[in-house]
This record gives C-alpha cells, sequence and structure tokens, in this order.
C-alpha cells in the first residue's frame, strides 16, 4: 500500500481529467486514437455556480483502464487522481454472451462504483457489421441488445447507454454518430466537473471559515486551495487558477498584519523560524516541489511561502501572457517581505535579505527575458526598470557591508561576513548550472574582490540610469546617479562625483525638497575643495551659511571659510563674484518722499531692507545699487507723471530668494490624510498621506532655472558699473536678520532713474544681485506751472456769491515781488470785491510755509491779482469770490473781446444729465507771467430755477401766470416779484398776489397770477418781464439778488365764443341713458377781423368777407355716443357778434351728472392760404379725405363730417406736401383766442327705466 500512497511529481500543463474505460480493452484500444483527437475539437459552455459569468472550455481527457484502486476513498480530496467519469466499451450482440460474460462484468463494475459512490458513468456499446456476418444464427437486432442493458444497468437513467454505429468506417451514419456520442461524453464529463468542483469548493469554504479556530493550519488550508488552482490549471482556466493563488497570498497578508498589530495566530509561529536560506527566488520550474513539501509539511519559512507562492503565480501569468505584471508583483513582493520579516520578528543574517533580494531581482528578468524578445523588452523597460534600480540598491548595501566600497579594501572580518553570506546561497540550481550569467554566478563573484564589484555596481546602476532617461524618469535617473557619486565619494574621485550631484541638486532644487538640497550641497562641497575650486566652494559655502536646515555650528563653519578667505590680500583682479542670494536677502525697498517723484535738486532717500542670512556679524566695506537714467519716461507736467509706488517688497521667490528653495514656480504641497477601515468593525488597519496636487509638484522645472538664482552652484560674472549715477553707503555691518540702509539718490537730471544692481564688498569677495524684480523706479522731475480753480461747494449756483479756490503750483518757475495775475473782466461773471482774501503757500509736502493779504485791482476790462514771492515746486493758493449773471433772455449783445484780442464767447445755458438744473459755462481769460499765451479756465454754474408762463382766460377777461420751480437742493426766499410789458403804456398788469415774500423749498414751484386790464382794444401781442429778488432762506436782506425773465404772449383776443346745451328728446324733462339728444352747439365771432385774419381768408358771399372753421365732438371719457358726423364745418362771417348754430345727436351711455363732450374749433385755411405755423407731415388726415375737402367742403359747408385727429394742423397727407403742392389745413387757435364756456357744465342723465335692483350679500 505505501507505493500506491506515495504522490508523484505533479506538472500540471500534462494532466488531463481521469476517465476510466471498463469492458472490451480491446475495442477501446481500437477506438482511443479518434476519441482522443476529436474530443477537444468542438468547444462547450461551461455554466458554474453562484452567478459566476460562463466559459467556452475544450475538455480533454486522460483514459485509462479501470481499476478499483482508482476510485477515490472516503476524505480523499485531491481532484487531480479523481477520476471524474467511468466508460463501459462493448460490442457485444450475441444474447448467449451477454447473459454468460458481459452483464455479470457490468454488474461487477457498477457495483464497485456504487460502493465508492461514483455516479458519474456511462455505458457505450459498439455496433459493427463485422460481428453481424460472424454469428449470424445467435445474433438478435441491436435494440434488442440495447433495451436489455438499459432494462438492467439504466431503469431511470437511459441517457447513460449510448449507441456508436461503424466508428471506424467513413460514412455519414457514422459521423453522425461519433457527433451525438462526442456531444454526449462531453456534457457527462462537464456535468461531473461542475458538481465535483463545486462539492470541493463548498468543502474548502467551510474549511477556511474555521480559521479561527484552535487547531487551523494555513498549509493544509493552502494545499486545499491549491488543488483547485491545479484543476483550473488542468482545464486551461489560468485566470481562475491565478485567483486562488492570490486569495492565499491575501489571507496569509492579512494575518502577518494582524500580528503586527498584536493579533497573531499559533500556526505563524512555523514561519517565524530564523532564515537560514537566501538563495532567491525559482521561477524556472512550473511547480517548485522541494518547496510545496516543506509547506505541505509545515516545515518551510516565510520566504520559502513567498517564493513558492509567487513561482506559481509568474508561471500563470507567463501562460496568460502577461510578463509585465509579473515585474510589478516582483517589486511588491520583495518589499513586503522585508516588511513582513521585520514585523514576525524573524532572525536574519546581517545582509541576508539583501543577497535575497539581488538574486530574485535577476531570477525575474532573466525569466522574462527568457519568454520575450529584445523589441519588447526595449519598449517595456519602465515594467523592469524598478528591479534593476533595486538590485543595484542591494548590491550597494552588500558591497558596504563587505568592505569592498572602501578604498582600504574589504577587512578579515569582511572576510569572514562574506563568506556567511556566501555560504546561505547554498549550492547552484541544476537549472543555472550551465549559465554564464545567472544571478547565483554574479553575485558569487561580485562579492569575491573589490574589482569584479566596481564592475557588477557600475554596469547595473548605467543599465538603470539610461532605462530610468529612456521613459522619462528623470528624478529616478538621478537619485541612481546620486548614489553612484557616494560611490565615487568612497573610493576617492570627487571628480566623477560632483557630475552626479550638480546633476541631483539640480532636481531637488526645481521641485522644492529642502533636506535633499542641504544633504547634496555638503557633498558638492567636499567635492569642490577636494579639486580645489576655490569659487564654486565659497558659492556653495554662501549657500550652506544661510540654510536653516544645518546646526548653527555648521553654519558657523561655512562661514568662516568664506570670511577667511576675505580677509586674504590679494589683488584686485582676483576678486570672487558671488550670488548675493545666499548672503542676504532684499525684502523691502522704500522711498522718502512715497511717491517715489521728486523735482529736480531736491532730497530722496531709499531705505533697504536687507534680511543677513549670515550666523554672524559681517562688516561690510561697501554696499551700492547701480541706476540706470532714461529720458523716454520724463514727463513734463506733474499732473501726467507716472506714479511709482513708495514701498516695495519682494517675495522670496523673486530677486532676493533664499538659499533654500525657489519657491516661486514650486507650488506647495497639498496633504490629505486617508484611512484604511475594517469593513466589520470600522478599526484602523493602516493610515497614510497623499498629496493631492502631485500633478503640480512632480513636474519637471530643470528648464525653468535662472542662472543667476542663488540655486545655481556658480552663477556667471556680473559687470557693475561703477559711475556717478550710484547709491552708496560705506562701512555698514550686517546683523543677522533684518537690517536697514540708507542710501541717498542722484537727483540732479531731470528723468527715469531704475535700479538695476545691488553688490555688496567684503574684502574680496563681491556679492552681486544682477536683477531687482520686480522694477524699481523713482523720477526726477521738472514742472511747468500749473493753474486751477475750482468751486468750494458743489454745485455754483448762478446768480449768488460763490466762492471759488484758485490753485498755483508754481513748477520750476519762482514767483517773484511784483507778478500778478490779469483776469479779463466779463459781464456774466464779475469779479466781486473782497478786503478779507489771503493768499497761503506750501510747501512739496503741503504744509504751510507762509501766509499774506491779497492784493486785487480792477479796472473796466481787467482785474489784477498780485503774487506773493513763492519758492519753486510750491504751492499758492488763493480765494475769490464770483457771481454768474442768470440769463434773462435778451437780445444778443454785439461781440466783445477780450485783453488778448480774442473775441469774447457769451456762455451758453444747456441741460445737464446729472442734474435736472441747467447748466452755464463760463470761462474766463488769465495772463500768467511765466508765459506769453493765455490760460483759460472754466467753471460751471446751475441755475436754481426753472420759469414758465401760461395765458388764461375768463370770457374777455385775460390772466398771466408765472411758474418759478426751485430744481436745486436750496431752500430760497422770494421777494418783490412784478411783471412789467414793455410797449404798451396803456395796458396794466393787475397783480393777484398777496405776498410780498414766498417761500420756495427744494424741489418746489410758486405760481403768480396777474390781471391784464387794458383802456382801448387789447394788443394782439405783449413783450412780458418777470422780475423778482431772490436769496438762500435765513439771509440777510442785502443777500437779495435780482431774477429775471423775459417772455412774449401773441394772439392774446378772445376771438371766438362756445356755448352748448344738451336738449332732452321730445316729451321728456330730462335725459335718459340710450335715448338720443340734442346737442345744440353755439359759435359767436367777439371781434372784428384784424389784419392777419384779413390776409388769410379771402372768400366772399355776397360781398360779406367769411372764414370757415372746423368744428369737432369727442367724448375722450366714453360718456357720450355721438350719433351722425361729429365734426363738419361752419362759414362764419367776419363780423362781431356773427353767431353760428350746429344740432348734433348724442346718446348718453351712463346715467348720473355727466360731462358735456369735448368740442374742438380749428381755423380751416384753404390752399391758397399762407400758413400762419408750419404744418407738421405726420398730423394729416388720410389721403383718401381730399377730394372731400377740395369739391365738397368749399361748396357745401357744414353739410358733411370729416375724421380727424388728436391735434390736426393740416388736411392732406405729408408725402404731397413734401413735393410742393399747396393743399387745404387745419390750424388749431392760439390760447385764448377761443372760450368755451360749456367746458365744465354737467347735465343730469336719468336710467333708461325706474327698476332699482338691490344685491345683498349675506355671509
Amino acid at each position: 500500500m505505501e507505493p500506491q500512497e506515495e504522490k508523484p511529481i505533479i506538472y500540471t500543463m500534462e494532466n488531463k481529467p481521469i476517465v476510466t474505460c471498463a469492458g472490451d480493452q480491446v475495442l477501446f484500444t481500437s477506438l482511443y486514437t479518434p476519441l482522443a483527437q476529436q474530443l477537444p475539437r468542438e468547444p462547450m459552455e461551461w455554466r458554474r455556480t453562484y452567478g459566476r459569468a460562463p466559459k467556452m472550455i475544450h475538455l480533454e481527457a486522460n483514459f485509462v483502464q479501470f481499476k478499483e484502486e482508482l476510485l477515490p476513498k472516503e476524505g480523499n480530496k485531491a481532484l487531480l487522481t479523481f477520476p471524474f467519469l467511468h466508460i463501459y466499451w462493448t460490442d457485444c450482440c450475441d444474447t448467449e454472451a451477454y447473459k454468460s460474460t458481459v452483464k455479470e462484468d457490468m454488474m461487477r463494475w457498477q457495483n464497485s462504483l456504487r460502493a465508492h459512490s461514483s455516479a458519474d458513468w456511462v455505458i457505450v456499446v459498439v455496433e459493427t457489421n463485422d460481428a453481424k456476418k460472424k454469428n449470424k444464427t445467435n445474433i438478435l437486432p441491436r435494440s434488442s441488445i440495447v433495451d436489455k442493458i438499459r432494462n438492467d444497468f439504466c431503469n431511470k437513467q437511459n441517457d447513460r447507454c449510448v449507441v456508436l454505429s461503424d466508428p471506424l468506417k467513413d460514412s455519414s451514419r457514422s459521423q453522425e454518430s461519433w457527433s451525438s456520442f462526442l456531444l454526449k461524453l462531453r456534457t457527462l464529463l462537464l456535468m461531473s466537473f461542475t458538481k465535483n468542483l463545486g462539492r470541493f469548493e463548498d468543502d474548502m469554504r467551510t474549511l477556511r471559515e474555521k480559521r479561527t479556530q484552535p487547531g487551523w493550519s494555513f498549509c493544509e488550508y493552502f494545499m486545499v486551495q491549491e488543488e483547485l488552482a491545479f484543476v483550473f490549471e488542468m482545464l486551461q482556466q489560468f485566470e481562475d487558477a491565478l485567483v486562488q493563488y492570490d486569495e492565499l497570498d491575501a489571507l496569509f497578508t492579512q494575518y502577518v498584519l494582524n500580528f503586527g498589530a498584536g493579533d497573531g495566530a499559533n500556526w505563524l509561529g512555523s514561519f517565524c523560524a530564523p532564515v537560514r536560506n537566501w538563495s532567491g527566488l525559482l521561477l524556472r520550474r512550473p511547480i517548485d516541489m522541494e518547496k510545496r513539501d516543506g509547506i505541505q509539511r509545515g516545515e518551510a519559512s516565510l520566504l520559502d511561502l513567498r517564493s513558492y507562492l509567487f513561482s506559481r503565480q509568474c508561471t500563470l501569468l507567463i501562460f496568460l501572457q502577461r510578463p509585465w505584471e509579473v515585474t510589478q508583483r516582483a517589486l511588491e513582493l520583495l518589499h513586503n517581505c522585508v516588511q513582513e520579516l521585520r514585523l514576525l520578528e524573524v532572525s536574519v543574517l546581517e545582509g541576508a535579505l539583501d543577497c535575497w533580494v539581488f538574486l530574485s531581482c535577476l531570477e525575474v528578468l532573466h525569466r522574462i527575458e527568457g519568454c520575450c524578445d529584445q523589441a519588447q523588452l526595449a519598449a517595456n523597460c519602465s515594467h523592469t526598470v524598478g528591479l534593476w534600480a533595486y538590485a543595484t540598491d542591494k548590491l550597494k548595501s552588500l558591497g558596504e557591508l563587505c568592505g569592498l566600497v572602501s578604498e582600504k579594501g574589504p577587512t578579515s572580518e569582511d572576510l569572514n561576513r562574506t563568506v556567511d553570506l556566501l555560504a546561505g546561497l547554498g549550492d547552484e540550481r541544476p537549472e543555472t548550472v550551465n549559465s554564464l550569467q545567472s544571478p547565483y554566478k554574479k553575485l558569487k563573484e561580485a562579492l569575491s574582490s573589490v574589482e569584479a564589484f566596481e564592475r557588477h555596481y557600475l554596469e547595473l546602476s548605467h543599465a538603470a540610469m539610461e532605462m530610468y532617461k529612456a521613459i522619462g524618469r528623470l528624478r529616478s535617473a538621478r537619485l541612481v546617479g546620486k548614489s553612484l557619486a557616494e560611490f565615487y565619494m568612497r573610493k576617492g574621485d570627487p571628480e566623477r562625483a560632483e557630475a552626479f550631484l550638480q546633476e541631483a541638486l539640480r532636481s531637488y532644487v526645481s521641485e522644492g525638497w529642502s533636506l535633499p538640497v542641504t544633504h547634496t550641497r555638503k557633498q558638492i562641497a567636499e567635492c569642490q575643495k577636494l579639486l580645489g575650486r576655490t569659487e564654486d566652494y565659497l558659492q556653495t559655502s554662501a549657500l550652506l551659511a544661510g540654510d536653516v536646515n544645518l546646526t548653527n555650528e555648521e553654519r558657523k563653519h561655512f562661514c568662516q571659510e568664506i570670511l577667511t578667505f576675505a580677509s586674504k590680500p590679494t589683488d584686485k583682479s582676483q576678486k570672487v563674484t558671488l550670488s548675493m542670494g545666499a548672503f542676504a536677502q532684499l525684502t523691502r525697498l522704500q522711498f522718502c518722499p512715497a511717491t517715489a517723484s521728486v523735482h529736480s535738486g531736491a532730497t530722496l532717500q531709499v531705505e533697504l531692507t536687507l534680511r543677513c542670512l549670515m550666523p554672524v556679524s559681517v562688516h561690510v566695506q561697501q554696499l551700492a545699487a547701480s541706476t540706470h537714467f532714461s529720458l523716454d519716461n520724463l514727463r513734463s507736467k506733474g499732473a501726467q507723471r507716472q506714479t511709482n509706488p513708495g514701498t516695495i517688497d519682494f517675495s522670496p521667490g523673486n530677486s532676493s530668494s533664499g538659499p533654500l528653495l525657489s519657491t516661486a514656480a514650486v507650488p506647495p504641497l497639498e496633504l490629505e490624510e486617508i484611512q484604511d477601515r475594517s469593513p466589520s468593525d470600522n478599526s484602523l488597519n493602516s493610515t497614510g498621506m497623499v498629496c493631492k496636487n502631485t500633478h503640480l509638484v512632480m513636474r519637471r522645472h530643470d528648464s525653468n532655472s535662472s542662472p543667476d538664482t542663488p540655486n545655481c552652484v556658480s552663477p556667471p560674472a556680473v559687470a557693475v558699473d561703477d559711475g556717478a549715477q550710484m547709491l552708496k553707503v560705506q562701512d555698514v555691518t550686517l546683523e543677522p536678520g533684518n537690517n536697514r540702509i540708507v542710501f541717498t539718490a542722484p537727483s540732479g537730471d531731470p528723468g527715469t532713474y531704475t535700479l538695476r544692481q545691488l553688490y555688496a564688498i567684503v574684502g574680496q569677495v563681491q556679492f552681486v544681485l544682477p536683477h531687482l524684480y520686480p522694477s524699481v523706479q523713482y523720477e526726477v522731475y521738472s514742472q511747468e506751472p500749473q493753474l486751477t480753480v475750482e468751486p468750494l461747494s458743489e454745485p455754483l449756483l448762478a446768480g449768488l456769491p460763490q466762492r471759488v479756490k484758485f490753485t498755483l503750483l508754481t513748477g520750476h518757475y519762482a514767483v517773484k515781488k511784483g507778478d500778478a495775475l490779469q483776469l479779463s473782466n466779463t459781464d456774466t461773471m464779475p469779479i466781486l470785491p473782497s478786503t478779507s482774501c489771503t493768499t497761503s503757500v506750501r510747501n512739496p509736502d503741503a504744509e504751510v510755509v507762509g501766509e499774506s493779504p491779497l492784493s486785487i485791482q480792477s479796472s473796466e476790462k481787467v482785474t489784477s491779482i498780485s503774487l506773493p514771492s513763492t519758492p519753486p515746486y510750491h504751492t499758492l493758493e488763493f480765494q475769490l469770490e464770483v457771481l454768474c449773471i442768470i440769463p434773462s433772455g435778451s437780445e444778443r449783445p454785439t461781440n466783445e473781446r477780450l485783453t488778448n484780442g480774442e473775441v469774447r464767447h457769451r456762455p451758453r445755458s444747456y441741460s445737464h444729465p446729472d442734474t435736472p438744473m441747467t447748466a452755464i459755462d463760463q470761462r474766463m481769460s488769465i495772463d500768467c507771467p511765466w508765459s506769453i499765451y493765455s490760460t483759460l479756465l472754466a467753471l460751471t454754474f446751475y441755475i436754481p430755477f426753472k420759469t414758465k408762463h401760461s395765458l388764461l382766460s375768463a370770457g374777455n377777461r385775460k390772466y398771466i401766470q408765472v411758474c418759478v420751480q426751485n430744481v436745486s437742493d436750496v431752500n430760497f426766499q422770494l421777494a418783490d416779484v412784478k411783471l412789467t410789458e414793455k410797449q404798451h403804456d396803456s395796458l396794466e398788469l393787475q397783480s393777484l398776489n398777496t405776498k410780498t415774500q414766498q417761500l420756495v423749498c427744494s424741489k418746489q414751484s410758486v405760481f403768480c397770477l396777474w390781471e391784464v386790464r387794458w383802456k382801448a382794444d387789447l394788443p394782439s401781442c405783449l413783450q412780458c418781464v418777470f422780475s423778482a429778488n431772490f436769496s438762500p432762506l435765513n439771509q440777510d436782506i442785502t443777500a437779495f439778488k435780482p431774477f429775471h425773465y423775459q417772455f412774449q404772449l401773441e394772439r392774446v383776443t378772445t376771438v371766438y365764443s362756445v356755448r352748448a346745451e344738451i336738449l332732452p328728446a321730445a316729451g321728456e324733462q330730462h335725459c335718459r341713458s340710450g335715448a338720443l339728444c340734442g346737442l345744440e352747439v353755439c359759435i359767436t365771432r367777439l371781434t372784428e377781423p384784424g389784419e392777419g385774419e384779413q390776409e388769410e381768408s379771402k372768400a366772399e358771399i355776397d360781398s360779406l368777407r367769411i372764414t370757415k372753421l372746423m368744428y369737432e365732438v369727442a367724448d375722450s371719457s366714453s360718456n357720450w355716443a355721438v350719433c351722425g358726423k361729429s365734426s363738419g364745418m361752419v362759414s362764419m362771417p367776419m363780423s362781431a357778434n356773427a353767431t353760428h348754430r350746429v344740432q348734433i345727436e348724442v346718446m348718453p351711455l351712463f346715467a348720473g351728472h355727466l360731462p358735456f363732450p369735448k368740442i374742438k374749433v380749428l381755423k380751416y385755411l384753404p390752399h391758397t392760404a399762407t400758413p400762419a405755423i408750419q404744418p407738421d407731415p405726420d398730423s394729416c388726415v388720410e389721403n383718401d379725405s381730399l377730394s372731400l375737402l377740395d369739391k365738397t367742403l368749399d361748396d357745401q359747408g357744414d353739410t358733411a363730417s370729416i375724421r380727424s385727429r388728436g391735434s390736426i394742423h393740416s388736411v392732406g397727407s405729408g408725402e404731397q406736401q413734401q413735393r410742393g403742392l399747396a393743399m387745404p389745413r387745419l390750424e388749431p387757435f392760439s390760447p385764448g383766442q377761443v372760450f368755451n364756456h360749456s367746458h365744465t357744465l354737467q347735465v343730469l342723465v336719468l336710467p333708461a327705466t325706474d327698476d332699482h335692483i338691490m344685491e345683498v350679500n349675506t355671509t
């Protein structure tokens, strides 16, 4: 029994599902070849449990002779040796033979299957024509034999008996029989797979759920789940097989993490044993049976388990054609194994893990090279470069451990350590004995001598660097280069080391890694000192002296290196120029005065704030700033000068950037904490930090580095202009921290001065800041004198005395005693005399330096203002009182000329868009002593009032109404209100105003009324003048100022009187709504015709001059409905008391006291009359009315009605008038010419019926 229990070496790819064959072995042997070939040709859909996606698989089988020993025993869970299907072959067609031998054999076969609970079987009956010919006497129909077998063995499973007809013949019947048989065989085999695998998975799942129970073993569970993986691999379902190993990997990893958190499992003790062998991964075998046996026995170490598990994953990934995933998983495995050994506190010889990692990296790389060609390797080096770099790093660690990197070579202790490490590798594996480049040989050779180690290390380092550069990972390449630099420094070769360090430094600086920058600079300083590069060494020392990442002692050491060199007596030509950014930071620059603008010859101070980065006080022999002078931006007028900031702050990323980093281009890190919590109890599994703006922080900045920043080790020499335009200060001691230095800036020539460079001289060392950004400028100007005038209060009101301020900016001109301003006098804005005016003189700082009374002398045309003596670039201020005369609308006077001969322009009033007041612009011409040209200044005054008039009539009596509206924000008093007529002395205007003084509040109006009385005839035209005195409220009577308003009234005589009467229907006492009523209109002429009327009307009837009127009855309030014609023509005799009556039918629409309909009377002018008022073409009647007016109205008078618009001036179309055709037209009368007596009358209208209905709502 022992040989049967021994397990053979398993190569899963050579295994196939086992199918046993019983019965006629000769028959089966003859059919084996076509059966084995045709079975896997057609795929079958495999539908699995638990909702997993179906897959198409090709079924193969390993057909073996049936033996009872092959049947699974109780408790055996091995799937690889499990027979999934049992077939019984027979070609019996003889009844006697079936009863005597075949039936008994089948019964024994089925009894054995039942004894081992094997229900997956099938009986194949082969039908051949040769068997029929041999025994024709006892032969039965084939169906009879099949029926007997089904009755004897397949009572409830008839499909378990299959007939295969003439399988060795090439006929359609044979092929159809083969197809049916193969389909049945595949179906039964697949059903067996599904059933047995499902049972196996359930058992495995049950075993996994017992992992919390005492005595549970991970190694036992490992073998069970790997058995399932073997089956999937046997079915070529490599993805499912890989999932099994990944689940085992995750389960083991979780147990290790729990152990590190204090929750350990008992079975983990076997993996905590000390590591005795570190031979690395073995990926050249499909299955490492040696390690598998160790796992099965529970004797495997952590490295053995991880190595075996990864080798199986690697094999499956290669089958899946995913070799690059192997490299990714390998890198994670190597790092995780190191951490797991620490968590489990496994004892490992120092350097053993480095050997294991090195061998494993090379083993994975060789395995990948074995399944990929060179083109694929080159195109996918981004997947393998991590292993190259990791192997390089571990080889370097081994070299340092074994003394192969030092200049003196390994010691005896180092040699003993090397022997121990090589002993742990064991013997070389048979698969790599014949390979010259095996990882085992490489490691052994590298540790054998210093030269061999250097060769292998450089080979690996350069290979890793080239791959990193090829895929664009320059940071990683420079990190490998930095490691190479450290190697060269230990080997005593600083020149090669510096090149790699400089490249790494550029990367660290551009990305903002402060600590790596400091560490790398210290290494560079050491290289430069060994190579004797003084200037570069001093620059690096300056950077390190101001680096806050170093200790104070280290900073003082590097600062002393600079001061020691600076104190050496050498020639001027040997001065060393260094970047000031490493020595001091310019943080602020402040001008005094703060405008950074002074006139020529004035004093301008510049205060610099320097933050000294040195750890000790430094004596500076000279601190200077060079300037650039330019005339391009010079401004001649102070109002147009550009404004420069008085205080400029410099950020560390600009011209005064510090020695740490150039942070202007590097954004700050945005870090966020992430936590991994258990989904079951929300316990914290792990925590970490994630950078949210990695895409910004990790950008390349190599090409953005400026050569003059302190991040460069040796900035280029800067030429310093040592000319006259310099800001200098001698012998300054800079203390650590902020220092304030005051310069006096040159301000002799007018122009723009730009600060370009800043430098400090310390002995033989010159620190230079070649550029200042943002740009620093100050301006020296030469200003022309400027005279401005502005009101003391807004707005300036016309008609009242107003004070204005004159401001004189003397500029470069010095006002001498006797200089005066000559102001041209104007009638519209006289300058009021005053004895209390003073003038004040202010310096450029707006401080009053002198006051004196103002001397003003006036003549007919000129007002002379004497000025006191005033130095250049001072301000002279004085105030004057002016009065703007409100225009009364009188006729335009003749043009006057100013003192300089120019024609005086009269001010015109206009409407201002921002205020309801009317504006007047007053200009004054001033002759100044510093110019041959006159200076024009303008002031805007606003009229506080708006005045309008109207003519009112009451029969023949006439009234004139004047409205004064206060549109300003000031309350006024009106006094002495008068209205006069200029042309007719016999005319009397009787005031109906009772108050002598009236208050006019802001935004309020006052109405004044006069009755016109006359003795003879009333003139047709009146020339009126409204006058009043006004002053602001609560002021003295002497403050009243006159106000005049002129206007003209034309055609004031009442010519026609209109009376109307509404008569109810016959038999009715009152009008009723809805019933027709009569409207009688009586038009009476009151006066004889005037001269204008005689020219307008030339029609005569029986030697009587007549004029034609048009009447129109309209009701805008919709109280009346006009029935019939609503308008018509009336021929009126041109004599006094001539009367014409018109009857019109109207209907009241509502009951109550209704106002009379509106009655309009218009002039009708024939086409020969000259219009008194220019007609408006848009107000004409439609064209179809022309014939009616021309033919009918002239002949029939009021017998027809016409349509009219709201204010009809003419009849006919505008188009015809524009063509020059004389058309009849309508013209309204002037206000007061027609008086309507019934304008405000009302008439009582009763309802149509007397029914009274009252609606009452109750709630």
